[in-house]
């Protein structure tokens, strides 16, 4: 399982943009566009919602939106949130504990995977890949290391920094990439944020899964 961020809810954003600016809440919406009206939006581990109010200046309205997290003070902050003429639903649980029946046009797993281990990634990923409807958008941010120094120093620094504080079990990122790969994933786009050390990926489920 991942790690529970209820110690770091007061301060979390704070915190981010002293270290990223603006870069982590950027990367989370660059493709918030690619969002079809009327769309039914599953977001797992979005922290205190800031991406709520993102969604919502693109839709106003219509979208039934499932807002799973497990942190019960990081979900009160997230139920503040402006979503205007949208509809919300909040889950404090972490998503391999919830029995959700919806099948959603849209997943977005905002800096979700790194807080798992590779042996735990498969069967929590699967969980999600069932609830994407065939021909579904994933949109996943992550943490990414591309050979610069300074990546290495501060990654090690947050894994340090949420295990001691939150209980975050993973000491390096998961191979996510290969599980959107075995799980016959397309991707559409890309971009990468703060020094290509965020990047953000746009996938589409492929028919028939």
């Amino acid at each position: 399982m991942g790690g529970n961020y209820d110690n770091s809810a007061p301060f979390y954003d704070r915190l981010s943009r002293l270290v990223y600016g603006n870069a982590l809440i950027n990367a989370q919406s660059c493709f918030l566009s690619l969002i079809p009206p009327n769309s039914r939006i599953l977001i797992v581990g979005g922290g205190t919602g800031y991406i709520l109010e993102k969604i919502t200046d693109i839709h106003p309205a219509g979208l039934f939106i499932t807002y799973v997290e497990i942190s019960a003070k990081m979900t009160a902050i997230a139920q503040k949130r402006n979503i205007k003429n949208n509809t919300v639903s909040f889950i404090n649980k972490a998503i391999e504990d919830t029995n959700i029946a919806d099948e959603f046009d849209v997943v977005i797993t905002p800096f979700l995977f790194d807080n798992y281990t590779d042996e735990y990634l498969p069967k929590m990923f699967g969980s999600i890949h069932q609830m994407l409807k065939p021909g579904g958008i994933w949109l996943n941010t992550d943490f990414q290391l591309t050979g610069k120094w300074w990546q290495y120093l501060l990654l090690n620094s947050m894994i340090i920094f949420f295990k001691l504080l939150c209980g975050v079990e993973s000491w390096r990122l998961p191979h996510i990439q290969k599980q959107f790969a075995q799980h016959r994933y397309k991707l559409t786009n890309q971009q990468c944020f703060y020094g290509d050390f965020v990047k953000t990926f746009a996938y589409r489920k492929a028919n028939g899964q």
